[in-house]
C-alpha cells in the first residue's frame, strides 16, 4: 500500500519536477548570457581604447548596440537550446545534422542583429574614411564576409558552452531525481518487507494459541473460556502491533506476559515464567513483536522432548546507548546446541532491516539445559531515532 502511494506521489510530482527543471535551465542560461554580454561589451570597449586611445576612429560597435544585440539573441538562445535538448543526440547520424543547424542559426544571426541594433540606435559604424581603412584594413566594406565569419565563429563557441552547461545541469538533475526515486523505493520496499515479516507472526502465533485452547476445551471448559477472553485481548494487541514498526518496551513485555500466561494455563504443571515489571523498565522503543518469535521458540523447544519443568525468563539490560533483551529458557539435558527456524531468522532479518550492523541476535546454548537469545539494538528514546540508527549502518 505504501509502495502504491509512493508511485502515485511520484507520478503526481513528475510535471512539477519537469517544470522546475525547465525553470532551472532558463535560470542557468540567463546567468550565463549576462556573463557573456558583460564579457563581450568589456572586451570590445578595451580593444577599442587599446587600438584607438583618442576615440576618433569607429573601430568597434559601442556598448549600447552590443547590449541590444545580446538582448535580441537571448530568446534565440533559449529556443535553440530547448529544441536541442528535446532533439537529443541519439541516434547520432540523424540528430547531429539537426544540432548543427540550430547552432549555425544562432551563430549566423549575431552579426545581422548587431547591425539591426545599431540601426535602431542610430549608431551605425561608418568605415568609409580612408584613414579608418588604413588603420584597420580588415574592417573595410570589402571585408564584410570575414567579419561575419569571425562573429559567427565566436558565437558558435558561445552557443556550444551554453549547450554544454545546460546539458550538465540537466544530467545532474536527472541523477538527483533518480537518487530521490531510488531512496523512496527503498523506503517503500523496506516498509513492505517489514510488514510482510510482521504478517508472518500473526498466523504463526494464532495457530499455536488455538491449539492451546483446543487442548483445554474437553477437560476444562471454564479455563478454555477464560483463555478465549485472553486470546481476544492478545489478538487486539497483535493487530495493533502489526500496524506500527515500533512499540514501547513496556507494551512489548505486556504482550509477552499475555502469551506466556495463555501457555502456562495449558502447561500449568511444567511451565513457569518470569518477566520484568513493564512499568519499571526504561521508557525505550523496540521493533513491534520483536520478542514474540523468541518466546514462542522458548516455549515450544523448551517443552519438547521431555516431561520436566521449564522456566522462561526475560531480562532487560541497558549499557551506554545499547539495549539488550535476553530471553532464556531451560531445556532437556541432551538438547541440541544450535537452534534456528523461522522465528530466529525473522528476528535477525528485522534487526538487519531496522539497524543494519548496529542490531544483532546472539544465540547462547553452551551451558547445559539452558538456552538464551539476546537481542542487541541501539537504545531508542523515541521511535523516530530508528531511522538515524539504520542510516548509520
Amino acid at each position: 500500500m505504501e509502495l502504491a502511494a509512493t508511485q502515485q506521489t511520484s507520478t503526481t510530482a513528475e510535471p512539477a519536477r519537469l517544470w522546475q527543471g525547465t525553470l532551472t535551465q532558463v535560470g542557468v542560461l540567463t546567468a550565463f548570457w549576462i556573463y557573456v554580454t558583460a564579457s563581450n561589451v568589456l572586451y570590445s570597449h578595451n580593444m577599442s581604447l587599446s587600438l584607438d586611445p583618442g576615440g576618433h576612429a569607429h573601430l568597434f560597435a559601442s556598448w549600447l548596440p552590443r547590449i541590444l544585440q545580446h538582448l535580441f539573441l537571448y530568446p534565440v538562445l533559449l529556443v535553440c537550446v530547448q529544441l536541442s535538448m528535446r532533439i537529443g543526440w541519439r541516434p547520432l547520424p540523424q540528430r547531429v545534422l539537426l544540432q548543427a543547424i540550430l547552432a549555425l542559426v544562432f551563430a549566423l544571426l549575431a552579426s545581422p542583429l548587431l547591425g539591426a541594433a545599431e540601426h535602431l540606435l542610430g549608431d551605425t559604424m561608418a568605415m568609409n574614411q580612408a584613414d579608418d581603412r588604413m588603420n584597420m584594413p580588415w574592417q573595410g566594406p570589402q571585408s564584410e564576409l570575414p567579419l561575419r565569419i569571425a562573429s559567427a565563429t565566436n558565437f558558435l563557441l558561445t552557443y556550444g558552452f551554453a549547450l554544454a552547461l545546460v546539458s550538465g545541469f540537466s544530467l545532474y538533475q536527472q541523477f538527483r531525481d533518480s537518487e530521490l526515486r531510488r531512496a523512496a523505493l527503498e523506503r517503500a520496499w523496506t516498509a513492505a518487507r517489514l510488514a510482510a515479516l510482521r504478517m508472518q507472526l500473526s498466523p504463526h502465533t494464532l495457530f499455536n494459541l488455538l491449539h492451546t485452547i483446543r487442548g483445554q476445551i474437553d477437560w476444562n471448559p471454564e479455563a478454555a473460556q477464560h483463555m478465549i477472553v485472553q486470546l481476544g485481548d492478545l489478538l487486539r494487541r497483535l493487530l495493533a502491533a502489526g500496524e506500527t514498526e515500533f512499540t514501547p518496551l513496556g507494551s512489548e513485555l505486556e504482550f509477552a506476559g499475555l502469551y506466556l500466561g495463555l501457555q502456562q494455563q495449558r502447561f500449568a504443571d511444567r511451565l513457569t515464567f518470569a518477566l520484568p515489571d513493564p512499568t519499571a523498565v526504561p521508557h525505550v522503543w523496540v521493533p513491534s513483536l520483536i520478542l514474540q518469535p523468541l518466546i514462542e521458540n522458548a516455549v515450544v523447544h523448551g517443552l519438547a522432548g521431555h516431561h520436566g519443568p521449564v522456566t522462561v525468563s526475560i531480562e532487560v539490560q541497558t549499557h551506554a546507548q545499547q539495549l539488550r533483551l535476553i530471553v532464556r529458557n531451560t531445556t532437556r539435558p541432551d538438547a541440541a546446541a544450535g537452534r534456528g527456524g523461522i522465528g530466529v531468522r525473522n528476528v535477525r532479518e528485522r534487526l538487519a532491516v531496522h539497524f543494519g550492523e548496529h542490531g544483532a541476535l546472539l544465540i547462547e546454548s553452551g551451558r547445559p539445559q539452558l538456552w538464551a537469545a539476546t537481542v542487541q539494538m541501539p537504545l531508542l528514546r523515541e521511535p523516530a531515532a530508528a531511522s538515524g540508527a539504520g542510516a548509520g549502518s
